[in-house]
């Protein structure tokens, strides 16, 4: 790794469900607006206890906003189900895209 760049872990907790997104989008919305946002920012998923198709969307939001802002992001411990719905929705190489 090259220590020139900044990373840092994001750890989520709990349900990843409709009803969680507007605090989960909140959240993670006052992280992108830190001045000292790392270059490299990784979210594992390893407590993440329920998700379901709306998970989906918000990895796809997160990589969307990672883009725009230039910065490298990876999700590690993701569900089985969620890599199935992402699966399902053919979108499991933009959530997770194969490494080199």
């Amino acid at each position: 790794m090259n220590p020139a760049v900044r990373s840092e872990v994001l750890a989520l907790e709990g349900p990843l469900s409709f009803e969680s997104l507007p605090e989960v989008l909140e959240k993670s919305r006052a992280y992108t607006a830190r001045p000292d946002l790392p270059d490299r920012l990784t979210i594992d998923f390893s407590a993440i206890t329920q998700v379901d198709s709306s998970a989906v969307a918000l990895l796809l939001e997160w990589r969307r906003e990672a883009a725009r802002l230039g910065k490298s992001l990876l999700f590690e411990n993701l569900p089985p189900n969620l890599l199935a719905l992402a699966d399902l929705y053919g979108v499991t190489g933009l959530i997770q895209p194969c490494r080199a």
